[in-house]
């Protein structure tokens, strides 16, 4: 029998698979054109790591759940036992789950993959198992006041290579409509120091958003991916109706049809519609979208790194997913910073039923505060190949844009009634 083989003393080059442990952390909050929380962890070799804390609206509530409950419980830990620091943050609290909670524990999580991926000198996506793909697909957002605002919109959108664009379009008749905006590229609905009332109408929404892809068709072709959000608005009969509208303009896939509290809503729309279906971005753990996702209810699920507990849990949603012929599309409008946006290029690079990734460019400001190694080109974001997320912050800069308090809007009928979204 041979004698075991004595392993050689560890060099500089793998000196980070020694335990790693966490000496500090510290919340970051700042408002380069809208507000961003940002988690750095710090360690004993030096490495840090960001996390996205940000929630959109209720920002404050999870800085002083990271600052007063988390933190604490994280110095002297090993920066590299993600999974079990992320299950004992989960199961630790007693009180699982929400979207607090889970943002909290997701910029952890995401904080140590990048220290993780420093450590080890390799990109986030590397350690996830590779590239499953060249690079990530996105889609834009072309909207308007009018069908044809929108078009023009669309028609840039497809000039600079998007080959997927989510169309939204005001409504006639009505003041303001969620997801119609002045700025085209830089898109944020939190927009008030209280929040904005709109007025909503079904009826007339259901007999103008057919109109707007039967023209996007005519003008942009076949060859380009057309989304459509309806921001929660229907009940699941009404989406049915406008799904079986939409099904001759062949949409990428309709999202948020209806509110997802109760998962059983999309039977109803599924016996009624072929256009395929995508919800999530509010999700914030695997069970959000168990039921979902089983009965193969959804087409896309868009639950983000962000509000889903992290990468380590939105990977475990992905393969869950998998099994049932789901593929992801995650959420990426501007509430989410540069930091999230690079940790869900990694994870969407990694896994096998990627769908599509929404991306929202960030103004010139966060892009700033939040310098990055992510690029665009031909329709496709790819994260690069620097160690970790690829992704800093400049805290000097981050520190002359305090915080600003700004809510999203309310929709209420026309009879006064309280509506989703």
């Amino acid at each position: 029998m041979n004698a075991p083989v004595a392993l050689p003393p560890l060099s500089e080059a793998n000196r980070f698979a020694r335990p790693l442990k966490i000496t500090g952390a510290k919340v970051i909050v700042t408002c380069p054109g809208r507000n961003f929380v940002t988690l750095k962890i710090e360690t004993a070799e030096g490495v840090y790591g960001l996390g996205d804390a940000t929630l959109n609206g209720r920002e404050l509530a999870v800085v002083s759940y990271l600052e007063d409950h988390v933190i604490p419980c994280l110095i002297g830990r090993d920066a590299h036992q993600i999974e079990d620091i992320w299950q004992y943050l989960y199961r630790g609290a007693y009180w699982r789950g929400g979207p607090v909670t889970m943002t909290a524990i997701a910029a952890v999580d995401t904080a140590l993959w990048d220290i993780k991926g420093k450590a080890a000198g390799l990109p986030v996506y590397q350690l996830l198992g590779g590239a499953c793909r060249t690079g990530v697909t996105v889609y834009g957002h072309a909207n308007g006041e009018t069908i044809d605002e929108t078009i023009a919109e669309a028609v840039k959108y497809k000039a600079m290579g998007y080959k997927a664009i989510r169309l939204q379009t005001g409504v006639p008749g009505l003041a303001s409509t969620y997801g119609v905006s002045r700025d085209k590229m830089f898109y944020e609905p939190a927009d008030a120091d209280m929040p904005t009332e709109n007025i909503w109408s079904t009826p007339q929404y259901m007999a103008h958003a057919p109109r707007l892809f039967e023209k996007a068709r005519e003008v942009l072709g076949w060859d380009v991916h057309l989304l459509h959000d309806v921001h929660h608005r229907l009940t699941p009969i009404e989406a049915g109706r406008l799904g079986k509208d939409l099904e001759p303009y062949r949409l990428f896939w309709l999202e948020d049809a209806v509110p997802a509290e109760n998962q059983a809503n999309f039977r109803l729309i599924r016996q009624h519609t072929t256009t395929p279906l995508a919800v999530g971005e509010i999700f914030d753990s695997i069970w959000s979208c168990k039921q979902l996702i089983e009965e193969q209810l959804i087409d896309y699920i868009r639950a983000t790194v962000v509000h889903a507990g992290g990468v380590s849990h939105l990977r475990k949603v992905a393969s869950f997913a998998a099994m049932h012929n789901v593929k992801t599309g995650c959420h990426g409008a501007t509430d989410l910073s540069p930091v999230c946006m690079a940790a869900a290029l990694h994870f969407d690079l990694s896994v096998p039923n990627f769908g599509l990734q929404e991306y929202m460019r960030h103004t010139e400001e966060t892009d700033a505060v939040f310098p990055h190694a992510y690029s665009f080109k031909d329709g496709m974001l790819h994260p690069g190949d620097k160690p970790g997320l690829g992704v800093d912050i400049d805290e000097v800069l981050a520190g002359e844009y305090p915080y600003r308090r700004a809510y999203l809007p309310v929709n209420r009928l026309r009879d006064g009634t309280m509506f989703d979204w």
